[in-house]
């Protein structure tokens, strides 16, 4: 509705109050409702009673007639029974009660009147036992004998809009003493449940202007509100952590890049300082390739991680692992052999569902690392093979082994464990948190196991 506020707290309330303000509406005519009926039912007695009076003074003749008590009315007049002492007490007529009475013979001429009879009067329907009626704004009783004479009393209605009126009113005072308690209540309620969503709104705008390490404060955790602060809190930190992570990773690809860059302008600025031999000329011109190298492979490794973030989809295919692993072998046997690094295999047929450029990197990255950080006379063994429903791929080597504390981090981006794995066996610390982004993308895991002295050993699960 377009006309409500935007506020959640005046909604609430508005509705609120209209709910409320309904349920007074029904109750104060339900009690007005109550209360006519019981005016008039008392009513109706007074006029029985004074109906009585009458039928036992023409009984005597026109003289006075004792008083009649309410049971002996109703065995009389054949009425129901007039209710407890105190109705019956309240139901006696008074002697202000401006009422009237009429007698007609039974030829239906007027015998007498008596007080402010409304002009126009007729002859009631003729009836056997007491009848009571509503006739222009007179509530009447009458009563036939049996010999046929009428006998009518009959008062204003006046006299029970008088009372209404201030039944009515004192209703009104009370249903509007409980609206505005309602409201005030209703209103004491919204702010108390509406306070959790504030909190969680004015966190949410300090995270957005910067403070990521901001959370929203939980008193109760078992509530919905409670549940939704905690569920806020744990993205907000997942949040920070990204933005830590990616934070750090720019400086990090800064860093890397800057090595190769001063490399390249400071053997430039030297080879056109001063003249210099071809020899120089040469050296200087291949120390600046190596470093644009260098620069080129950081560069790649970057785009590989940033088309994987942005959750790049690769063609997948059917991909022969045993056969990639043997190609990818044979690419590095020539610096094994260098090294005095003997290289195994283990290689069943065994396919799987992937990229085969991203599973080549994979390969490319694992044995590179296992040749360029083992010693001479090591081993590195390269084995395939299917194990429910999965490709296995295991590279393990014989070399130095990494420290038990570096394990976790092993596959963070720019991270490097030791001296046995830093800046100059010429790494930047993105080979394995490729392999990691890779193997995820395509639903697989990969994991590290290794002890030192006595090697490491990496495997890579991917779905068959």
């Amino acid at each position: 509705m377009k006309w409500l506020p935007n506020s959640i707290r005046w909604r609430i309330q508005l509705w609120h109050g209209l709910l409320l303000l309904a349920v007074l509406v029904v109750f104060g005519a339900t009690a007005w409702r109550l209360q006519y009926n019981n005016e008039i039912r008392l009513l109706d007695g007074r006029l029985h009673l004074l109906l009585s009076e009458l039928h036992t003074g023409l009984a005597h003749g026109g003289d006075a007639a004792p008083r009649v008590e309410p049971d002996e009315l109703a065995l009389l007049l054949g009425v129901p029974d007039l209710g407890p002492p105190a109705q019956a007490q309240a139901a006696r007529p008074a002697d202000d009660l401006p009422h009237y009475h009429r007698i007609w013979w039974r030829d239906g001429s007027v015998n007498e009147d008596h007080g402010s009879v409304p002009p126009g009067l007729t002859l009631p329907p003729r009836s056997g036992a007491v009848e009571q009626r509503t006739h222009e704004g007179f509530r009447e009783v009458y009563q036939f004998t049996p010999p046929g004479e009428c006998l009518l009393v009959g008062v204003p209605e006046s006299v029970i809009s008088t009372q209404m009126h201030a039944f009515t009113l004192w209703v009104v005072g009370l249903c509007s003493v409980v609206l505005v308690l309602g409201v005030a209540g209703g209103w004491w309620m919204a702010s108390r449940a509406i306070a959790p969503i504030r909190d969680i709104s004015d966190a949410a705008q300090r995270i957005a202007s910067g403070h990521l390490k901001e959370r929203i404060p939980v008193a109760d955790t078992e509530s919905e509100l409670g549940q939704l602060a905690s569920v806020l809190n744990d993205t907000f930190t997942q949040l920070d952590a990204a933005f830590e992570q990616q934070a750090r990773f720019t400086s990090d690809a800064a860093h890397e890049l800057r090595t190769p860059v001063a490399i390249i302008l400071a053997q430039t600025q030297l080879a056109l300082a001063k003249p210099r031999t071809v020899e120089a000329h040469v050296k200087t011109i291949e120390m600046a390739r190596r470093s644009a190298e260098r620069m080129q492979e950081l560069i790649e490794s970057l785009l590989t991680l940033a088309k994987a973030d942005a959750g790049a989809e690769a063609t997948r295919e059917t991909v022969h692992l045993d056969a990639l692993s043997r190609e990818n072998l044979d690419h590095i046997r020539p610096l094994a052999e260098e090294k005095k690094i003997t290289l195994h295999d283990d290689l069943p047929p065994t396919t799987c569902k992937a990229h085969p450029g991203h599973v080549a990197q994979i390969l490319t990255n694992l044995l590179g690392n296992a040749v360029k950080y083992c010693r001479a006379g090591d081993e590195v063994r390269v084995s395939t093979y299917r194990q429910n429903g999965h490709a296995i791929l295991t590279v393990a080597d014989t070399g130095p082994g990494i420290p038990i504390e570096h394990l976790p981090h092993l596959f963070d981006r720019f991270y490097r464990a030791d001296a046995s794995r830093n800046r100059s066996s010429g790494g930047a610390g993105l080979g394995l948190a490729i392999c990691k982004t890779l193997v995820e993308a395509h639903g697989g895991r990969i994991s590290v196991e290794s002890r030192l002295r006595k090697g490491t050993t990496f495997q890579v699960i991917l779905p068959a």
